[in-house]
């Protein structure tokens, strides 16, 4: 899956802080779908971190599957938002003040919003019109929180992330016209 497997054991913060927030998302457009709170590290950025990239990855994976995965105590992988192929419908799995584990490498995932799109690196019909347009629109108002500039040296893929072995989101994944969407939304 897109999203990789984080090794190292992070502890999360204590409180419930997960369970009190459950039914609140930071883009109004998307539907709450939490990870479970044994897959990311609760905090409280930006005061604890600063947020500066966006990561995009593909989930190698379906999209109810990937909500499942996120779901599942025992996978230790989550990201923050999951945007469907069909009709581009987002869903937020982990809050934009809480650590996703999406990229691999915990300086990356303390300063950065992971976002999984589904579908396969090699099966360019899963990036379709609804995935791009939306993904765009969510990356920008992402970009607009945080106050990230929107290009390429902060809106990056899973594969540019420093010790990565991932390749997502692949050869098939329209760099300038998301970037050219992104910037219009």
């Amino acid at each position: 899956m897109g999203a990789a497997l984080v090794t190292a054991s992070y502890g999360l913060i204590p409180g419930g802080r997960a369970d009190a927030r459950a039914q609140a998302v930071d883009y109004p457009s998307a539907e709450w779908q939490p990870a479970s709170a044994s897959n990311y590290t609760a905090s409280n950025r930006p005061a604890t971190y600063s947020v500066d990239h966006v990561v995009i990855h593909v989930t190698q994976e379906t999209y109810t599957d990937t909500l499942a995965i996120f779901a599942n105590p025992k996978k230790k992988v989550s990201a923050h938002y999951l945007v469907r192929s069909a009709d581009g419908h987002v869903a937020q799995c982990v809050r934009d003040a809480d650590i996703a584990w999406h990229a691999g490498n915990w300086g990356y995932n303390t300063r950065s919003i992971g976002i999984e799109h589904e579908g396969w690196v090699d099966q360019p019909s899963y990036f379709t019109d609804a995935l791009y347009q939306q993904s765009a629109r969510l990356t920008a108002a992402v970009c607009d929180r945080h106050g990230i500039p929107k290009d390429r040296a902060h809106i990056i893929g899973h594969y540019e992330v420093p010790g990565t072995d991932h390749t997502d989101p692949g050869p098939h994944w329209d760099w300038p016209r998301y970037m050219k969407l992104v910037r219009a939304a």
